[in-house]
């Protein structure tokens, strides 16, 4: 049944914060299946110090609050749009939970006076769409009972778990179609800050395209942002007029597949589909579904069987391509898609021999990155140009 919106009256007055008052929602919400994530031994071994009974006790579904902090706005378009999708999904599965959000949430002390708003409010879980760090586990800290959940962390407490996308998996695929399409060689990357996630999706895109393309090269252009549609244009700009022919990266909007829709280039995005921005340049792009995710979350933390167990959503099962854009040749998405098979039947396209930017060995022939460490990438391989 319908409730009536949940107000945080302290936020929705602080509009100095950055935060949108539009933003801050009660909605209805619900789930239904055991978590999906089966978490590698690696994954189990890092959790397993955290996971000591009691666990959190069951709450009625009637009872429950969930908060979600988003980093962005929800109409962005790409990634805070994405994780929107999966709280409406949560809204299907759990129609008597209430949930609150906030959009814009700030990488600062204000991120942790909103998290101690929610915690104030009744939250029992709370969802967070990017890693903010000791802002969120100072918090987590002081609310013993509240069930902490962040996307793209390393953060582990009793009460505080983390999650994120395999993306390396697609941006290896799709790397593979921009080094069969690309008359030049030369891919532009338009990135937010020098983060492992950056450098994970800017070395799956050069492999990929390398293993199809051996003088293929990705140069990157970081704009110290998530959300900037005048600075990715800038930087998508620059890369086209320095040779680029295939722009990809991993913001939240869609300005440099207008670019390239422009400029006759081709286009890979993140987050979503974003073809209606440039359907003639649109290649495909690393898209994200974290809707299962989210309904596993609460229906476990409902169930009194939520434990701090990170997870790498999957190909195929959180992160994977889109479908092709229109113009993409059959012959490309032969090969391409190829390679997804073989990933999906347990090949590794990161096992090395793997070199760095400035020619040394990383990864020794034989040996594999699995999830673990390509979610902790810190240093661009050989041939991903700009990245430091």
């Amino acid at each position: 049944m319908a409730e009536a919106p949940l107000s945080l009256p302290t936020l929705s007055r602080r509009t100095a914060l950055g935060l949108t008052a539009s933003g801050l929602a009660a909605c209805i919400l619900g789930g239904n299946r055991a978590l999906s994530a089966t978490p590698d031994p690696a994954l189990a071994r890092l959790a397993a110090p955290w996971i000591t009974p009691p666990l959190l006790p069951p709450i009625r579904e009637q009872d429950a609050l969930l908060a979600i902090a988003h980093v962005g706005p929800v109409s962005d378009g790409g990634w805070s749009t994405v994780h929107n999708e999966a709280v409406a999904a949560v809204r299907a599965a759990f129609p008597r939970l209430r949930t609150v959000w906030v959009e814009n949430v700030p990488y600062s002390a204000d991120a942790t006076r909103l998290l101690r708003q929610f915690v104030a409010e009744g939250a029992n879980l709370v969802l967070a769409t990017a890693d903010y760090g000791d802002f969120l586990m100072d918090v987590a800290s002081k609310a013993p009972d509240v069930a902490f959940v962040q996307c793209n962390s390393t953060r582990l407490a009793r009460n505080a778990s983390w999650y994120y996308v395999a993306q390396w998996y697609p941006c290896y695929i799709l790397g593979v179609a921009a080094g069969l399409l690309s008359r030049t060689g030369q891919i532009g990357y338009i990135a937010s800050f020098p983060l492992p996630s950056v450098y994970a999706s800017a070395n799956a895109y050069l492999l990929g395209a390398r293993s199809v393309r051996p003088d293929a090269t990705v140069r990157v252009v970081s704009i110290n942002a998530w959300f900037d549609p005048q600075a990715s244009l800038s930087a998508a700009t620059a890369l086209a007029d320095s040779g680029c022919d295939v722009l990809c990266g991993i913001m939240d909007e869609a300005g440099y597949l207008r670019l390239a829709q422009k400029r006759g280039l081709w286009a890979i995005m993140s987050n979503n589909d974003e073809r209606a921005y440039g359907p003639d340049a649109y290649l495909s792009s690393v898209v994200y579904d974290f809707r299962q995710h989210y309904v596993d979350q609460v229906r476990a933390r409902l169930e009194g069987r939520w434990t701090p167990m990170p997870c790498f959503l999957p190909l195929g099962a959180g992160a994977d391509r889109d479908a092709w854009g229109a113009r993409v040749p059959e012959s490309v998405r032969r090969q391409a898609d190829a390679v997804r098979s073989r990933i999906l039947e347990g090949w590794s396209p990161f096992t090395g021999p793997i070199h760095d930017h400035r020619g040394g060995l990383r990864v020794p022939a034989g040996e594999t990155m699995h999830d673990l460490a390509l979610y902790q990438w810190h240093w661009a391989v050989d041939g991903v140009l700009g990245l430091e």
